[in-house]
């Protein structure tokens, strides 16, 4: 397994409410008071809870490394989006069904936390293909909950986020957990792309980016850790565009785990009993389920109207969210319209909150509390490459297994680079028999291993071809070309009846030239002549004396080495 690197950052606690520096503390006092006087924030009193808890202004701090200006800007920006885009009451108007079918294509809440307390998602991508997706979108013509400011599919985004921030987190943040004084806002992600091709992958670019983009600019900071587990043989190959589809911190939060190292990893960070069983744990959980909550979290609250789901109580389908009731307790009511009628029941309620808006606790920094140092994901990526020239266009074509290297090899394992032979690239000749064939459509194609024309089923519904390198003209030959006849010397109209005999076996460009040539000798065109003389009187181009040693290496060899070694040199380097 690939050593995680450990480095000072800014993870749950270090950097949140309770364990600040001084410094922090200082920025989060400047960072408030520049927002209260520009009209965006208001202190608490005696009477009223403050306009926005210091968890939130904390999440803007950090996403903009504690400087309080930078932090406002953003945070402004979000304030001004709010109430544009009116989500307050959206998350508790939009319809039920409509949140649900959302709610199925993102990442969804097991009802479990890691070792920390923060709450554990599972998204599985392999059900997002071209059908799923395709009747998704026809759903969204047919949505009763719309603006006419912005799309419908984002709509229904905004409403996941404000579960994330309005529900999920701060119900983590009112149970037993190991720092019950810092409140939880962040999640972790275990994000399995078993059995996706990549030509479904690129087609997810858009739904992928769409969460990442909205996460950065208005939520930011709700993001502990990704583990990306089931990764197919060809995703180091990708990686590089991928990881351009996040920005560079949350690309730091990236776990790559291999199928040997998913558990092991895994249960570093969360209790073997919250890690689904399809990951070696011990929890029942199947994707589109509702949460399955844990014996702590059971064990804090009191059901009032549970939902049931093969037998278990579990919360019901649509937002839910929380308030304060008349005894201190908290109230999580299920809200949002079903047919167009507002709903409002009493699902669940917390007698005993632990640790949720209490009063001010002094800091106490990270690094007293014995371990300040975490971890991020940058030693399980695959290695970098130079892809300056890496080709951004959809791909039409996804790699068998058998054709790109294992996960983890590419990873940590220097044999996964393409063996060096002793001959090095011919470059400066015209001769298309050696002429490097990287520059074409099948780039990337033309690694070893690749089938015969074969189609690849991914299962619902989506398919794809892939096709064996001698089929598509762009591979080097399986047996060189032979050496062309040399052309006679005599002059241009023996030249012109030597064409004609021999036409059929020279290439397009040498029939057009002679073609031209037997023009001029006809219509007796000067400049025909003159022309065709000149090209007699060119000079041959001098090899220098790296190709002349090339030539006599090449010519040395059979057959075998030679096409062993154009395969080598025009193997993807993806």
């Amino acid at each position: 397994m690939a050593e995680l690197s450990r480095v000072e950052s800014m993870q749950y606690p270090a950097g949140h409410l309770a364990h600040l520096t001084e410094n922090q503390q200082a920025q989060l006092n400047a960072f408030e008071k520049l927002a209260q006087e520009q009209g965006y924030y208001t202190p608490a009193t005696d009477t009223a809870e403050a306009s926005h808890d210091d968890e939130t202004m904390l999440r803007f701090l950090r996403a903009r490394r504690f400087v309080p200006q930078e932090a406002f800007k953003q945070f402004k920006d979000t304030e001004d989006w709010r109430k544009d885009q009116n989500i307050n009451d959206l998350f508790e108007t939009i319809e039920v069904d409509e949140y649900e079918q959302t709610r199925q294509l993102y990442p969804q809440w097991l009802g479990r936390r890691d070792k920390r307390g923060i709450p554990l998602y599972l998204f599985e991508v392999a059900p997002l293909n071209s059908k799923n997706i395709s009747a998704y979108e026809k759903a969204l013509s047919k949505a009763k909950t719309t603006s006419p400011k912005v799309a419908t599919k984002n709509l229904r985004l905004f409403a996941l986020y404000e579960a994330l921030t309005r529900f999920v987190t701060p119900f983590c943040s009112m149970v037993t957990r190991p720092h019950p004084e810092t409140p939880i806002s962040q999640s972790n992600n275990i994000v399995d792309i078993s059995n996706v091709g990549l030509k479904q992958f690129w087609n997810l670019k858009s739904h992928m980016q769409d969460a990442s983009v909205l996460a950065t600019a208005h939520y930011p900071e709700t993001l502990d850790r990704i583990f990306i587990v089931g990764a197919p043989g060809f995703f180091p190959t990708v990686w590089g565009w991928v990881k351009r589809w996040f920005d560079p911190i949350t690309v730091s939060k990236i776990f790559i785990l291999s199928p040997a190292n998913v558990y092991a990893t895994l249960s570093q960070y969360i209790d073997h009993d919250n890690i689904p069983k399809k990951y070696g744990g011990g929890l029942d959980f199947e994707w589109t389920q509702m949460p399955n909550l844990e014996p702590e979290i059971e064990a804090a609250i009191k059901w009032e109207k549970p939902y049931l789901e093969n037998g278990r109580k579990t919360l019901p389908t649509g937002p839910v969210k929380w308030e304060k009731g008349s005894n201190g307790e908290m109230q999580a009511w299920a809200v949002g319209r079903q047919n167009g009628q507002p709903r409002r029941e009493l699902v669940l309620t917390i007698p005993n909150p632990v640790g949720y808006k209490t009063k001010p606790v002094a800091n106490t920094p990270a690094h007293e509390l014995g371990n300040p140092l975490t971890t991020v994901g940058t030693a399980t990526h695959p290695p970098d490459v130079d892809d300056s020239t890496l080709d951004q266009s959809p791909p039409s074509d996804s790699p068998s297994p058998s054709s790109t290297p294992n996960i983890a090899a590419a990873s940590t394992s220097p044999s996964s680079t393409p063996a060096q032979t002793s001959l090095p690239i011919r470059e400066g000749t015209s001769e298309a028999r050696y002429e490097q064939q990287s520059h074409t459509h099948a780039r990337g194609q033309l690694a070893e291993g690749t089938p015969q024309a074969a189609v690849v089923d991914h299962g619902h519904g989506d398919k794809t071809v892939t096709m064996e390198p001698n089929t598509i003209g762009q591979a080097p030959k399986q047996i060189p070309l032979p050496e062309p006849e040399a052309p006679p010397a005599p002059g241009l109209l023996a030249q012109a009846q030597n064409a004609a005999t021999q036409a059929s076996g020279y290439v397009a460009s040498t029939v057009s030239s002679v073609a031209g040539a037997v023009t001029g000798a006809v219509s007796g065109s000067s400049a025909a002549n003159t022309a065709a003389k000149a090209e007699d009187d060119a000079p041959e181009r001098a090899k220098s004396p790296a190709d002349q040693q090339l030539d006599r290496q090449i010519d040395a060899s059979n057959d075998l080495n030679v096409e062993v070694f154009l395969r080598e040199q025009n193997r993807s380097k993806a």
